[in-house]
């Protein structure tokens, strides 16, 4: 089950300096968000909050809320670890466990969250994450061998493998496929266009023409200048931001002419 992300009014803090600024929007159940802008602006930090990632970093605070489903992320005694359960994210370089086997970084966070789990639910849970991460084919004969042998795009569909194996409803992407050549790259968009049938879908990318074409609505971001925090500027359907979106700054981003 996906599920609907509300955000009001987040702003986030690394000990006294705001990071992001005044952060609203409404993500819908089963659809592919796109956060764009240049660098530095706070794409990256925003979608760590949606599972309460940033909060790793010594002084990160936020204000505001982060609903999924209507509950509050940040309400007293949410356990993170139960968000980071419920809102799985991949990063943008793939990161299997260099020690475990490709079925070992699949069962990985099951195992981490204590789930016991019979030999043969173990096979058909791989099985199915590894197939919903299109790389069953690649590797069904060879799931014993360690998961850092395999090629850069095949990690990065490993690790998403791991990140849907725990049945998250919300999949977070930093930057998924800045680290893959063009074929992998194909392989990670076609992967995300099928999983938004069962997932909802946040992903940062620095890529234009990515954004077009796997997100259903994008955000721009930007930041005014070194020192002031990033913010939410415009978001809309992906078609708008894209050939008439109503802020000069997004036109000047999408048509190359910025900075």
């Amino acid at each position: 089950m996906s599920k609907s992300i509300e955000v009001n009014d987040l702003n986030v803090f690394y000990s006294d300096f705001l990071a992001v600024e005044g952060v609203s929007m409404n993500i819908e159940p089963r659809t592919v968000t796109a956060f764009i802008g240049p660098s530095g602006c706070g794409k990256s930090t925003f979608l760590r909050t949606l599972n309460r990632m940033h909060e790793v970093i010594p002084g990160a605070t936020v204000k505001g809320n982060v609903y999924i489903d209507g509950e509050d992320l940040y309400a007293p005694g949410v356990d993170p670890v139960l968000v980071r359960r419920q809102v799985g994210m991949v990063f943008q370089r793939p990161n299997p466990f260099p020690t475990m086997s490709i079925k070992e970084n699949v069962l990985a966070g099951v195992r981490l969250n204590n789930k016991r789990i019979s030999a043969s639910d173990a096979d058909a849970l791989v099985e199915k994450s590894l197939r919903g991460a299109n790389l069953w084919n690649e590797v069904k004969d060879r799931l014993d061998k360690p998961g850092a042998g395999l090629s850069g795009g095949q990690q990065q569909r490993l690790c998403i493998a791991r990140t849907i194996a725990v049945s998250p409803q919300v999949v977070l992407m930093d930057e998924p496929c800045s680290a893959l050549d063009p074929i992998s790259t194909f392989a990670i968009e076609e992967l995300i266009t099928e999983l938004k049938n069962e997932f909802t879908i946040v992903i940062v990318t620095h890529n234009m023409q990515q954004a077009s074409r796997v997100s259903d609505k994008t955000a721009f971001f930007n930041i005014a200048g070194t020192g002031k925090p990033g913010k939410l500027i415009e978001y809309s359907d992906t078609a708008t931001i894209f050939t008439s979106p109503k802020e000069q700054a997004t036109e000047d981003y999408v048509s190359g002419r910025f900075g």
